[in-house]
């Protein structure tokens, strides 16, 4: 299907988007639109941040004529219910989450309801409306604190150290399980520290961003020796439209930079596209971080045609001055 499916003339899939309203979710969707697609997007707009930015995100989108907003809560079973009798769906692309690993820490029950409960709901939605694609996005922090770096899919993902690893592994687990129970194609695909215009306001670089530009201290955790595998949201998204377009049976891919940083490189990283400099103050680890997330892509790179190319420096310059435009 995909990029095969459109080159032969049969027509332009119909995809369903969870969490279409978010920061990568919204991105997908563009780039869905702009190749001929129809995208429904269901989203809840939740207070996890301001409901307002989901919906600045998907501005561009909502005008579009094949496009179709359904707010909506993935664990609300009768509104799919709903959906399925109201759209006929060719894929689903599943995004919609409760992010982050220290919320996790604080609100665990929420987490299992929406990661574990609402991946379950989507997974029935597509058994019973024979849906044969469905891609899942995941996450490294599966991996835990790993010492086996780089990261391969072939490592053990049993040693979660947070709620939200916990529920994005119980993802993949039930994706699993829906594929061998149904015949359904999943793919499962594990992002790395994703980063780009529209990222969350609560992530490092965004936050690091908004401080440094207004002289405002930054709040470090450790000594800035982790190191994390940040990878741009353009090559994020390159990655999903391949697993979209290359169905298998049942496949679990990183994709990532392959490249690690240090977070005291991150901010002067960060310093030098803002043009000022950061003030530090330090504080104790948390608890759910890792050390170290670093992502081995040559299985994404041999079966999926994934090959990132932006590296941090060019990716935080633009990040920064998308953060300078949307503040004009």
């Amino acid at each position: 299907m995909g990029l095969a499916y459109h080159m032969a003339g049969l027509g332009f899939m119909k995809l369903l988007v969870t969490g279409g309203a978010g920061f990568i979710g919204s991105h997908l969707v563009e780039r869905l639109l702009d190749r001929g697609d129809e995208v429904v997007c269901l989203d809840d707009f939740n207070d996890a941040y301001d409901p307002a930015i989901k919906r600045k995100n998907i501005s561009t989108a909502a005008r579009h004529g094949a496009f179709t907003l359904i707010e909506g809560d993935i664990r609300d079973r009768a509104l799919l219910g709903e959906l399925g009798r109201r759209h006929t769906i060719d894929s689903v692309v599943h995004l919609a989450a409760r992010a982050g690993v220290r919320e996790s820490i604080k609100t665990p029950l929420l987490y299992e309801e929406v990661n574990c409960g609402g991946t379950l709901n989507l997974l029935e939605y597509a058994r019973e409306r024979g849906i044969r694609n469905f891609v899942f996005g995941s996450s490294s922090s599966v991996y835990g604190d790993s010492s086996a770096i780089p990261f391969s899919e072939d490592d053990r993902a049993d040693r979660p150290i947070s709620p939200y690893s916990a529920t994005k592994r119980a993802g993949e687990l039930l994706c699993y399980t829906y594929h061998c129970l149904c015949a359904m194609n999943i793919t499962c695909l594990r992002f790395f520290t994703v980063y780009g215009p529209r990222q969350r306001p609560e992530m490092a670089i965004h936050r690091f961003t908004g401080k440094i530009i207004n002289g405002e201290p930054i709040e470090v955790y450790g000594d800035g020796s982790s190191r994390r595998d940040y990878t741009f949201v353009d090559d994020i998204i390159d990655g999903i439209l391949k697993a979209i377009e290359r169905p298998f049976p049942f496949e679990i891919f990183n994709l990532g930079e392959s490249t690690t940083v240090e977070l005291r490189d991150l901010i002067r990283i960060i310093e030098a596209a803002c043009g000022a400099r950061a003030v530090v103050r330090r504080l104790p680890p948390q608890a759910g971080d890792v050390s170290v997330t670093y992502a081995d892509i040559q299985k994404a790179r041999r079966q999926l045609g994934y090959n990132p190319r932006t590296g941090i420096e060019q990716g935080v310059a633009r990040f920064v001055e998308w953060y300078r435009g949307r503040a004009a």
